[in-house]
């Protein structure tokens, strides 16, 4: 668990009496080791690792994946185009069995990415037995303790109470969808409200907040919101396995109201509209090696369950007992359980977000596990200012690292005592920035997860200069949003931004445009001679597409006219044509069309002739061959029109003396 305790390993603040008592703890772990292995010679952990040799005679199949992975589940795999592979079958059910009936054996959970089963037992000759196991590959010792469901008030969180909170400044909030109160500032340093007042507040998006415990969240005011919403799917315990999350630590309860929180005026949390699954994988009373298992354990059933993202703020490095210890030759190898796990999970399509850890100024120093896998999203500390917290966690050198910082050093929490309160910790930036990007993938569904960070780290402040400390520094979700709306616009417009229909026109120009800045922009009807007969001024957002008709335009004079597109940084502009209905003799309607194009067509000419529909790369999607002759009137319709994504096509007439290109928009 990511806890400043004695030996560093986590992101919990601590008192100089706190800080004594881990002084004094140094002293006397060591020695109640030496008195246990003098008393239990060669004692047994009882919790211990059954590592699989395969997945032989497994009863689940890939082609009846309903048995182990739900509809949402799968529908992730479909939509981001991830298969279904043997990493998803569960730890064959015989295998498990097996182990089982070897003797006083207790099954606690298994990991079917890392295919293993965690066991507890001091049965040594049950433990040989299943050391013999032909389908076993190792089996290793890796937990102290037996299941304790106390709590246990061994770690406490620097959490300062403030006092109610009086906004004095109405404009900050008066544009915005909500009344932030005292998380106000570490939303807006991302520009989060940006996101939440365009809609995206986490609908239809699932966090899995994995941590050690969600103390008291069924009472506390900051969680009315999902109560009264259903917000919360469920919890589970892969620690006391009674699936009971509300008596547990704090720790975890303080994380989700970070990211959930809806208490108007007080606090409100960066994904208030998500839907959570409290998983709990930390003992906060020990640190072993068993509860990396626990976090893969929690990882795959939120991956079962179609959960979209997780949020961690857990990481490990050091033990209970120093000869489970990771070192430094352990970054960046993907070869510890948790590492291993966080990015399977983000190889199934979730975006997985892990705290950096606050070893800034420990002896340790740098990042922790999982935020070394190079797939996880690894979030430092700034203050509300933007400056780096001193615990921090240094990037360990090879990669980028941490990936972005957030608000971990005065993060506004809610407390124990059902008021707003303050905290430290790489625990609590984690979950802020974790929530907007949940709200910036609901906005861009198909996009994939590795996609949306790329997108994060893009609008960051230090993308073009990172470092070990801000990594690519403090994302800008205005940005972030722009970004991937002009991926989303050049998929289906190409590099036009500025559309005028139909070509030709009678009575009315239809215009759609790509705002190409933040602000005010104008779009103007020119004759042929260039005079402006109308004009329209707008305020836009950078990468939205917006519409505008000129209408009433039947008395204009046949010949050419442009639309122009102006804002404070660009200038774009289209002709079309008004044609006398002698010579109008090729036209494409609707346009813009949806499901269905028809076009008309008064042969120029006779003799053999092409109607082709083309892409905006101008690629030839269908073809209809013609025998015409002049003056003859056809309607000729397309039959591909209806599976064509949204974008900009052409209609051809080509034939032997005549080339003819009208311009369409598929909406």
């Amino acid at each position: 668990m990511i806890t400043q305790h004695f030996k560093g390993s986590g992101h919990k603040i601590f008192s100089s009496f706190e800080r004594q008592f881990a002084a004094l703890m140094k002293l006397i772990i060591p020695l109640l080791f030496i008195f246990l292995s003098l008393t239990q010679a060669k004692a047994q952990y009882p919790k211990l690792l059954i590592q699989l040799k395969d997945k032989g005679n497994n009863t689940f199949s890939l082609s009846n994946a309903l048995q182990f992975l739900s509809p949402r589940a799968i529908q992730r795999r479909t939509r981001l185009n991830i298969p279904i592979d043997s990493a998803d079958l569960p730890v064959t059910p015989r295998y498990i069995d097996s182990i089982r009936l070897a003797g006083n054996v207790t099954v606690l959970s298994t990991s079917k990415w890392l295919n293993q089963v965690l066991i507890q037992s001091t049965d040594q000759t049950a433990i040989s037995k299943i050391q013999s196991l032909p389908f076993v590959r190792l089996v290793q010792s890796i937990g102290l303790r037996t299941i304790n469901n106390a709590i246990v008030e061994r770690f406490k969180e620097d959490v300062i109470p403030l006092e109610p909170s009086v906004q004095t400044n109405h404009q900050r909030t008066a544009a915005d969808y909500y009344d932030y109160g005292n998380s106000y500032n570490q939303v807006h340093i991302h520009e989060g409200e940006f996101l939440h007042n365009k809609g995206y507040r986490g609908e239809n998006m699932q966090i899995a907040v994995l941590d050690a415990g969600f103390l008291q969240y069924k009472t506390i005011t900051a969680f009315d919101s999902i109560r009264i919403n259903a917000q919360v799917l469920g919890e589970r315990d892969f620690v006391a396995f009674d699936n009971s999350v509300n008596e547990d630590d704090s720790h975890g309860m303080y994380c989700l109201s970070i990211l959930s929180a809806n208490w108007r005026g007080r606090m409100v949390g960066t994904a208030p509209k998500s839907k959570y699954w409290l998983v709990r994988t930390e003992n906060a009373g020990t640190e072993y090696p068993v509860e990396e298992h626990n976090w893969v354990a929690g990882a795959e059933f939120a991956d079962s369950t179609g959960c979209d993202m997780i949020s961690s703020s857990l990481g490990y490095y050091d033990f209970d007992d120093p000869s489970f210890n990771h070192t430094y030759n352990d970054f960046y190898k993907n070869t510890t359980m948790v590492s291993r796990g966080a990015s399977t999970a983000a190889k199934k399509g979730m975006i997985v977000m892990n705290s950096a850890g606050n070893e800034g100024g420990n002896n340790w120093k740098y990042i922790i596990y999982p935020a070394d896998a190079d797939s996880v999203c690894t979030v430092g500390a700034v203050n509300s200012s933007g400056v780096i917290a001193g615990f921090s966690s240094y990037g360990y050198p090879g990669k980028v690292k941490p990936n972005i910082v957030s608000v971990g050093q005065g993060t506004v929490i809610a407390g124990l005592n059902n008021q707003p309160s303050s905290g430290n910790g790489t625990s609590f930036s984690n979950p802020n920035v974790a929530g907007l990007i949940a709200c910036l993938w609901q906005a861009f569904p198909n996009v994939s997860n590795m996609k949306i960070l790329d997108a994060v780290y893009r609008s960051s402040d230090k993308y073009n200069a990172p470092d070990n400390r801000y990594g690519f520094g403090i994302p800008n979700f205005r940005t972030a949003y722009q970004l991937l709306r002009k991926d989303q616009n050049t998929l289906l417009y190409g590099n036009q931004t500025l559309f005028a229909t139909p070509d030709p026109f009678t009575s009315q120009i239809d215009v759609t445009y790509i705002a190409q800045t933040n602000g005010s922009a104008k779009l103007e009807l020119l004759n042929s001679t260039g005079q402006i007969i109308a004009s329209q001024k707008f305020t836009v957002e950078k990468e939205e597409v917006y519409k505008y008709t000129f209408n009433n335009l039947s008395a204009a004079l046949p010949g050419t006219y442009t639309v122009k597109y102006t804002d404070s940084s660009t200038a774009r502009s289209v002709t079309v044509q008004k044609n006398s209905l002698a010579i109008d003799w090729l036209v494409a309607l609707p346009n813009p069309f949806q499901n269905s194009l028809s076009v008309s067509l008064r042969a120029p000419e006779t003799g053999q002739a092409d109607l082709r529909l083309m892409d905006a790369k101008g690629s030839i999607i269908e073809t209809i061959s013609l025998q015409v002759n002049e003056g003859e009137t056809k309607n000729i319709s397309f039959t591909k029109v209806r599976q064509l994504a949204r974008g900009a096509y052409f209609v051809q007439y080509i034939s032997k003396g005549v080339k003819r290109t009208i311009k369409l928009v598929k909406m």
